[in-house]
């Protein structure tokens, strides 16, 4: 497939961060469809404390970041494979609200149009695996979406003086279960092979909406760049 200008405007990027895995690796394939210079990737290890941790230790101080990667949905209105464009995140813990930049935010829901809604996104330091979790979450918090990186990297980052904007693809809905995935990822941030698997043994239903809706996110995730987001 020959090489397209991008959806969004990269070049107003100096870095993108997305979490390591799957995530990481569809956004690479999805930059290698577009023309022109594209920003450094910079995977992220899975979890608040442990992206914390991995932005002090950084070697450079980003201008502009674009967040990427998946999302759970908390409302009805948002369904696998919907694009979301941050507008401000929630601590889970603490209730405290941090903004994203407000011209990078205006930019990507500019470019992307309806294919976007503007959310306030929930971090979260675990998974959320139960439709009735979500639904008491959804009435406790003002927040459309839940990730496990989101507050981190923009607190991190806006303390250093960076811009951050947030863009991700929801991938499990408010409807239905997906394991339990709790001692799932070790203390560095990164998935533990083994328990993930019988995790999913444990609850192969689950397991399987929880595939399925990932495989959808992440192909939306890798095309996210092109004009028409196929």
């Amino acid at each position: 497939m020959p090489a397209i200008p991008s959806a969004v405007n990269l070049a107003q990027f100096d870095t993108l961060m997305v979490p390591q895995g799957a995530e990481y690796q569809a956004v690479c394939r999805g930059l290698k469809k577009v023309k022109g210079v594209t920003p450094q990737v910079l995977a992220l290890p899975v979890g608040a404390s442990s992206v914390q941790k991995y932005l002090q230790q950084l070697d450079f101080v980003p201008a502009r970041v674009l967040l990427l990667g998946l999302c759970g949905s908390l409302q009805a209105e948002l369904g696998i494979g919907d694009i979301v464009v941050y507008e401000s995140c929630l601590n889970f813990t603490t209730q405290a609200l941090k903004l994203c930049d407000v011209k990078l935010t205006q930019m990507l829901a500019e470019s992307l149009g309806e294919k976007a809604a503007r959310v306030t996104g929930l971090t979260c330091d675990r998974v959320i695996s139960t439709a009735a979790q979500k639904r008491a979450i959804s009435r406790d918090y003002q927040a459309e979406v839940v990730d496990m990186e989101g507050f981190a990297v923009l607190e991190g980052l806006s303390a250093i003086g960076a811009s951050v904007a947030m863009l991700r693809v929801v991938s499990d809905d408010c409807y239905g279960d997906i394991p339990d995935l709790s001692g799932t990822i070790s203390t560095d941030g990164k998935l533990k092979p083994l328990s993930l698997t019988f995790a999913f043994l444990k609850q192969p239903l689950a397991a399987q909406r929880l595939i399925r809706g990932s495989l959808k996110g992440l192909k939306v995730l890798e095309n996210l760049f092109l004009t028409d987001n196929r």
